[in-house]
């Protein structure tokens, strides 16, 4: 299977990325739960939108584990550390469409007998039913991880994997590597098209699950709004990706924005960003001051949602 894919006509991509440029409005905090910790990243959420997983970190990144949320009368409770982590750098979760998986990346070592950290690799953790314990951690293994760094994970539903790595074999610093599922193994990663690749960064791939579209951060690409930006391609009739298009000021902003995640029942975008609101305050007091920099929009790591209902249905 060709590990590129396909996109619609090109005035629909044009259509979609002057609709969606004015779209700012939308953008609001998805997760107000979470306004006391210092760093917050990546979403994934059950399909019946009842069960949450996010990042948790340090300011610093020397602590990152990955919580668990649940709604309680259509409220998101506080977050709990899941049960496998907290020992190692977790991060980057992504919930199987079954409810029944929970991939992630970590630098935990390959076995218990080794207690340095490693490079970062893709794991799982599975359980039963929906109301089992996860399992003990499992390493997802060769051919996709490597000496090299593997992070966040995707999955379409098909098992299809898309991760970032830093192989040798990657176009620019940071690539989007696609693995195909097939007869129960991976095959081999092949860094994406140059459609999606550039010579820099691209990153935090999130895949429609019938592989339609792609989502993904790049850094500071000729097209970007100022640090990260998210673009989206689409799958082709010849399975090939369009040429990725940013997803425009409405969403993105001046600062980091990434780690994307779709829920394809609401059609919100779930993502993350750094943008700050800060330098439009002008706190005359102590409790102005202490106000604006507790706030949503600080320039700490939040998640945002914004619908791309509208948006999608031109597709």
């Amino acid at each position: 299977m060709n590990p590129c894919y396909s996109l619609r006509p090109l005035f629909l991509v044009a259509l979609f990325t002057l609709s969606i440029m004015n779209a700012q409005e939308s953008v609001v905090p998805a997760l107000e739960t979470l306004l006391k910790y210092p760093k917050v990243r990546d979403f994934t959420m059950s399909i019946s939108q009842d069960e949450a997983y996010i990042t948790l970190q340090s300011p610093l990144e020397e602590l990152s584990v990955i919580a668990r949320l649940h709604k309680e009368n259509d409220d998101w409770s506080a977050p709990a550390v899941v049960s496998f982590s907290g020992d190692h750098k977790d991060l980057e979760p992504f919930l199987s469409h079954d409810g029944l998986r929970l991939y992630f990346a970590s630098n935990r070592p390959v076995n218990d007998s080794i207690k340095e950290a490693k490079d970062f690799n893709i794991w799982f953790v599975e359980r039963a039913d929906r109301k089992a314990a996860w399992s003990a951690p499992i390493n997802i293994g060769a051919p996709i991880n490597t000496e090299h760094n593997e992070f966040y994970p995707a999955l379409a539903t098909n098992g299809n994997l898309y991760f970032t790595s830093d192989a040798p074999n990657a176009k620019g610093k940071d690539d989007i590597f696609f693995s195909e599922w097939k007869n129960g193994h991976y095959g081999p990663p092949v860094s994406m098209s140059d459609s999606i690749n550039t010579q820099g960064y691209e990153f935090n791939a999130y895949v429609a699950p019938d592989e339609s579209f792609l989502l993904f951060s790049g850094y500071n690409r000729k097209d970007g709004l100022g640090s990260g930006d998210m673009y989206i391609s689409f799958r082709r009739t010849d399975n090939s990706w369009s040429t990725a298009k940013n997803l425009g000021d409405g969403i993105n902003s001046k600062y980091m924005d990434y780690c994307p995640f779709m829920d394809m029942a609401s059609k919100q975008l779930y993502f993350t960003s750094r943008r700050s609101a800060l330098d439009a305050e002008r706190p005359k007091s102590i409790k102005a001051f202490e106000e604006a920099v507790n706030g949503y929009e600080n320039g700490t790591s939040r998640i945002y949602m914004v619908s791309l209902k509208t948006l999608l249905s031109k597709q």
